[in-house]
């Protein structure tokens, strides 16, 4: 499994914490389950606005190949950051959350 992490500092000025995670879940969550190898996403997030959003692939080519999605989304939402976030690729070395759904 390989996981894109991205680490990004929502402008809380223009937007709440709130108010993005629900434009994660509801527009783009759904685009990513239609992408091939994905196992799901994470969102971190503190009441300043920095978080990071984790998505799960099955292969390291899945999460390269929706790369281009990512960078895409990231400039239809580019107003709700305060400088551009940065990504990271990683393998998943070790996980564990049997049953976790919060949200």
């Amino acid at each position: 499994m390989y996981s894109r992490v991205t680490l990004l500092e929502i402008d809380t000025m223009r937007v709440g914490v709130g108010e993005a995670t629900e434009l994660f879940t509801s527009e783009v969550l759904p685009e990513l389950r239609t992408h091939d190898g994905f196992q799901g996403a994470v969102v971190l997030a503190n009441p300043d606005g920095k978080g990071m959003i984790i998505t799960v692939w099955d292969t390291e080519e899945a999460a390269a190949k929706a790369a281009s999605f990512g960078t895409a989304v990231l400039e239809r939402y580019v107003a709700l950051f305060k400088s551009p976030p940065g990504r990271e690729y990683y393998q998943v070395a070790y996980a564990e959350m049997p049953g976790v759904t919060v949200g």
